[in-house]
């Protein structure tokens, strides 16, 4: 008699919709910021496209800031989901740059020519290892569940690290080496298979809903 494999997990990394911090080229962090007109739009958009795409989840997991939960809220409204908040989902804590734009950090604050992977984020924030070690525990804790379809609503920077956890990449320094794009709305699907530990990416920044972002 053939033994029965384990079934894979199915999983969709989603990036929240526009927020007033992305419209404010802020950073952002765990500073709280709600989606914008646009932020909704597009996350109706995408909810429209995967109820005629027949798309199912069985667990919707979100970061607990404003316009994660914001995105996950209507997308749970459209295909009937319950959401799991969790914190480990969170974005980087990005210390005293949280809340700034872009201009206001580089006027403020100074700059090192060089810094390590181990180095915090404006000044007392999650450094790039940091956050690394927090999106592997994230990974981590989904993977002790039973394999199913799950849909992640997070945020681009720690979404990044996850990516870096699958391929087993670590950070560099001065942030160099490989970036994944995660445009507003975008999302990643991946399926781990565990009885091989195989990984399989079918899709990356797939934001064919909202086609304007680029």
């Amino acid at each position: 008699m053939m033994e029965n494999k384990p079934k894979p997990f199915y999983i969709t990394l989603l990036r929240h919709g526009e927020s007033v911090g992305n419209a404010e080229s802020r950073w952002q962090g765990q500073a709280e910021f709600p989606l914008t007109d646009k932020g909704r739009a597009q996350t109706y958009a995408l909810a429209q496209r995967w109820k005629k795409e027949n798309v199912k989840f069985d667990h919707l997991i979100a970061s607990p800031l404003t316009r994660a939960k914001e995105t996950a809220e209507i997308i749970a409204s459209a295909l009937d989901l319950i959401i799991e908040f969790e914190p480990l989902w969170l974005e980087r804590d990005n210390g005293e740059f949280s809340g700034l734009t872009a201009h206001e950090v580089r006027q403020n604050f100074i700059h090192p020519l060089f810094t390590t992977p181990y180095d915090p984020v404006g000044l007392d924030g999650e450094g790039d290892w940091e956050l690394f070690l927090r999106a592997g525990r994230a990974l981590q804790d989904l993977l002790k569940r039973e394999p199913a379809s799950y849909l992640i609503v997070s945020h681009g920077g720690l979404l990044n690290q996850v990516m870096h956890a699958v391929l087993g990449v670590a950070p560099q320094a001065n942030s160099s080496g490989t970036r994944f794009r995660f445009e507003n709305t975008a999302f990643a699907q991946l399926i781990y298979s565990p009885h091989q530990h195989r990984w399989a990416i079918d899709k990356l920044n797939d934001h064919l809903h909202w086609q304007d972002e680029e």
